[in-house]
């Protein structure tokens, strides 16, 4: 018999939620697929790494460079701790989670004990790997790990089976934004806001 898990929004108990974090490796598509969720729901969109870089005063890249990835983690943990914590003043929200966030097994406990919805956004890792390099092109920018495609693939492959455990995946390799957005509608049953007064991102 399987042990009862966290309540999953919008899942078979039917149990609502007022908020979805969308977990996946760089590429996946987070950002893009939580502004046309929160554009569909009327809910406020948010990416952690803004949150964190708002309450620390530096750039993530900076937090990296001058006090280390555990000083980084740290804050984002804080972070993740704060948005939990306004969602109990029923705000709507969907929050994009960096890239690493999801595998840390802290993270990841909060999340579930908090039982909020998690949605991996699922691709092949050739699709991430070619959709980072075109947005890295675009916008001339250089990230450190599009310099090793195996590099990259090494990471992802460590990453993704912490990925695996979010309540719901969603693959996105042939789908468009908006479609992708369309199925987590669905398949957690979110429903749309009709006003919405609080404070946030509007799209």
């Amino acid at each position: 018999m399987r042990s009862p898990r966290a309540p999953k929004a919008g899942l078979s108990n039917g149990v609502r939620s007022n908020a979805v974090f969308l977990v996946g490796f760089m590429g996946a598509g987070k950002s893009s697929v939580g502004r046309a969720l929160a554009r569909r729901l009327n809910w406020i969109f948010e990416d952690l790494d803004d949150r964190i870089e708002r309450r620390e005063g530096r750039t993530v890249a900076e937090i990296f460079r001058d006090s280390g990835e555990a000083e980084f983690r740290r804050a984002e943990r804080a972070a993740l701790k704060q948005v939990l914590d306004e969602q109990r003043g029923g705000v709507a929200r969907i929050v994009a989670l960096g890239g690493g966030a999801f595998v840390h097994k802290d993270n990841a406990a909060l999340l579930k004990a908090r039982g909020v919805p998690t949605v991996f956004l699922n691709a092949a890792v050739e699709e991430l790997w070619r959709r980072c390099c075109a947005q890295a092109s675009r916008s001339g920018t250089e990230r450190p790990l599009l310099r090793s495609e195996d590099e990259f693939r090494k990471l992802y492959a460590s990453r993704r089976r912490s990925y695996l455990k979010a309540s719901l995946k969603v693959d996105t390799g042939s789908r468009a934004v908006e479609a992708v957005a369309a199925k987590i509608v669905e398949r957690l049953k979110l429903k749309e806001i009709g006003l919405r007064t609080e404070e946030g991102e509007s799209e």
